[in-house]
């Protein structure tokens, strides 16, 4: 993306955002997401950069009516990362994410057994994604991913909320 596209993203990300929010109270009454840690056999993490949102994620997303969280991260790995599981996912932990809302909640998992058997092109909501050495994450990796990562891989303490 050139700059001025992510000047005009930075300018209605917290408008979109509040958007995205405000439907999905609506929708869902609280909001329940995913999130999942996959590390590979050389313990890389596999992160996603959005086109509509700043920053380095974990792959996720929300979990939509009628669905599981295991199935709706399943879901997401596909989608955002053409990653299919070969062996049961962990569940981390349930975290609030009150910087979205006091109702959004976010479940991560930790998932080391899987295939891929591409890495995704770039598409309308992937930007870009791979796999990264943990001692050499991408500049502009969240605060709240870089917290997940540090209890999964370094033993800190949980904390229930999403920073």
């Amino acid at each position: 993306m050139g700059e001025p596209l992510d000047r005009m993203r930075r300018k209605f990300e917290p408008l979109l955002r509040h958007v995205f929010h405000t439907y999905f109270l609506f929708v869902r009454g609280m909001t329940l997401g995913v999130r999942a840690v996959v590390l590979d056999a050389d313990n890389r993490v596999f992160l996603v950069r959005h086109s509509y949102v700043s920053g380095w994620y974990l792959p996720g997303g929300g979990v939509d009516y009628g669905e599981t969280m295991e199935q709706a991260m399943r879901r997401e790995l596909k989608e955002e990362g053409d990653i299919d599981l070969t062996g049961e996912a962990v569940l981390h932990g349930i975290f609030l994410n009150s910087h979205i809302s006091r109702r959004d909640h976010v479940a991560v998992y930790v998932v080391r057994q899987f295939r891929q058997d591409r890495l995704p092109e770039p598409n309308h909501e992937i930007a870009e994604c791979g796999f990264f050495a943990i001692s050499a994450l991408p500049e502009g990796t969240t605060p709240g991913t870089r917290l997940r990562l540090a209890e999964v891989l370094d033993g800190r303490p949980l904390i229930t909320t999403w920073h």
